[in-house]
């Protein structure tokens, strides 16, 4: 009988999901707001065919988990390095900052002291699985904008320690006890952290190796679900995040030679139970609380979104973001988040709350969640006016298949694409600037709108049968993921590709690809040459101090990339470096001053 039920819940999942995400997407407000409105239909406010909602949110926190998981395989250890400043500077400013505003406000209204911290402490964390979904369905989570959000999503994850650990403070029938052994908690997190960090590096990978020799990939499956699952379960015990304990494991694993084989296998649960948690936070609405005065709960779930957006643009402008990318940033994390359930409920098990308090402000944050995708909208439209864009093209069906695909019509496929077509040589040009295309066409250029880190495109522009793939995009970001996606699935095909600079360089050569050129690089060689003609030189010392210039250079990018992870040593190694550069110029000098002399 027990079997039939759950059988039954999954058709009304199913069944929400079918039907109220395909609806809301051809009205244009996205997959996120079908799953909230399809769960809040089935749950116990709506027409009550699910009731049981806080153990299916429970269960569907894991697609969040799988989330965090997959974006910790993209972000290697010196990446999630390089983001300290933005995820501790930013993320932190962002929260003080956001926190003190509300407690402003709220204390305004007449709230205690104690309650408007625990308030305004929670509708400051923003929510992690709504904002990466929007990014990603967006396309959006390798912008600047994107980027900067899940820094801060990461720091609010962070945040989430402390705060547990300060909230029973505000309890009044509680301090007495918290006031000794506060620390513990903190310590066993950094504890806990540091052992997950030990296990990832000597014994995940020979595990990996281990299940990965009996060929069997169902179990590789397991493998992967476990060790997911088990990190979080981990965290979980000890106070902390699941969400970031499955975020710590992607990382550790992101230089593991499996880890596209864990994307594969991950990604279709995460799909599914992210769903299911959408759903959930649908049904969680208590449309009760809302019903009692609904204008009221629409006016703070306004409010709370306009003025974290307001901080957020604030803060995007500070960190020298354009005024769109700002504009983006606001409008994609505003909402409130799923901590803000945990907190408060903890805030009323303290007594620090009353239940009906925390119920009003759990219905504002679920609707500012519903409404983040309507207001991402409104920016889009708000965007077009103030930055006056034009609209985007569709992309183009590719009618021909050439030997040569070109990736990137700037400045520098441009002048590739000259030298074949005076030779007679085809071509398949790619370009995702609507703008760049409408000049190239005009010029009497043949090419197509469409972007080229697109699996469908490049497979409709013949890669499986191309000799040669030009990379020639300007944006480093971009260039890499087309490089990964083109050797991944066409490892035949020669990557010819240009680079921006060194940085772009080495992404390029992790991923194998042999045929480098800087864009830049050549031409301040000729300018070099030039400046040394008019100085005086001959035209043959030119040449051979350009030649030598040249060869010391490429065995120096060489040499830094193989140390490109050491700061330190990668500024010991370039300043030796051009110490011997200089040093063999002085002994051809020496040697010409030597030859004169004799």
């Amino acid at each position: 009988m027990q079997d039939h039920n759950l059988l039954i819940t999954l058709i009304v999942f199913l069944s929400a999901a079918v039907i109220s995400v395909p609806l809301f997407k051809r009205l244009g407000l996205g997959s996120v707001v079908g799953y909230l409105i399809g769960g809040t239909i089935i749950g116990p406010w709506g027409i009550g065919l699910i009731t049981d909602v806080e153990s299916i949110l429970h269960l569907s926190e894991f697609g969040v988990v799988l989330l965090l998981f997959l974006i910790g395989l993209e972000l290697k250890p010196q990446r999630l390095w390089i983001l300290r400043r933005p995820v501790f500077g930013l993320g932190g400013l962002q929260v003080v900052l956001t926190s003190l505003v509300f407690f402003a406000a709220l204390s305004f209204l007449g709230l205690e002291n104690s309650q408007a911290i625990v308030i305004s402490i929670s509708i400051s964390l923003s929510s992690t699985a709504f904002a990466l979904q929007v990014l990603g369905e967006k396309n959006e989570l390798n912008t600047a904008h994107g980027r900067t959000s899940f820094a801060i999503l990461l720091f609010q994850d962070l945040a989430v320690i402390p705060i547990m650990a300060i909230l029973p403070f505000l309890g009044e029938a509680h301090t007495a006890h918290t006031s000794q052994g506060s620390m513990k908690p903190i310590l066993i997190a950094i504890g806990t952290i540091s052992a997950v960090i030990l296990a990832g590096r000597f014994l995940a990978r020979p595990l990996f190796r281990l299940v990965a020799s009996t060929g069997n990939h169902e179990i590789f499956t397991a493998l992967s679900l476990l060790i997911v699952v088990g990190l979080s379960l981990l965290m979980d015990q000890v106070g902390l995040s699941m969400a970031l304990g499955s975020f710590l494991g992607g990382v550790i694993l992101a230089d593991s030679e499996y880890r596209h084989e864990l994307e594969s296998n991950l990604e279709p649960f995460k799909g599914l139970l992210l769903g299911l948690f959408f759903l959930a936070v649908g049904m969680s609405i208590n449309l009760g609380e809302v019903l009692k005065d609904p204008l009221l709960v629409i006016a703070f779930a306004l409010g709370l979104m306009f003025l974290k957006a307001a901080i957020l643009y604030l803060l995007g402008r500070i960190s020298k973001h354009s005024e769109e990318s700002s504009l983006n940033l606001a409008a994609t994390i505003s909402q409130g988040g799923e901590f803000a359930f945990v907190i408060l409920g903890v805030g009323v098990s303290l007594s620090i709350l009353p239940r009906d308090r925390a119920d009003l402000v759990i219905a504002v944050v679920t609707l500012s969640m519903g409404l983040t995708p309507v207001l991402g909208i409104v920016k889009d439209k708000v965007a077009e006016l103030l930055f006056k864009k034009d609209s985007e093209l569709e992309e183009d069906e590719i009618e021909e298949q050439n030997r040569v695909i070109i990736a990137g019509f700037g400045r520098f496929g441009q002048i590739i694409a000259r030298m074949l077509f005076v030779h007679r040589i085809g071509f398949t040009a790619l370009e995702h600037n609507p703008d760049q295309v409408n000049v190239a066409r005009k010029f009497g250029y043949k090419i197509y709108y469409g972007d080229a880190a697109k699996l469908s495109l490049l497979r409709s522009a013949g890669a499986e049968h191309a000799d040669l793939f030009i990379l020639a995009i300007q944006d480093i970001d971009v260039s890499v993921k087309v490089a990964e996606l083109v050797k991944k699935h066409f490892p035949n095909l020669t990557i010819i590709a240009r680079a921006r600079n060194r940085e772009h360089v080495f992404k390029l050569m992790e991923l194998g690809i042999k045929i480098i050129r800087r864009d830049t690089f050549a031409s301040a060689l000729e300018l070099a040459g030039e400046t040394l003609s008019k100085l005086g030189f001959l035209d043959s010392e030119v040449e051979q101090k350009i030649r030598k210039f040249r060869a010391h250079d490429e065995l120096t990018l060489k040499g830094q990339f193989q140390i490109r992870d050491d700061e330190k040593e990668f500024i010991k190694f370039s300043k030796n470096s051009m110490r011997q550069l200089e040093a063999a110029f002085e002994a051809d000098r020496q040697e010409k001053e030597g030859k004169a002399a004799s």
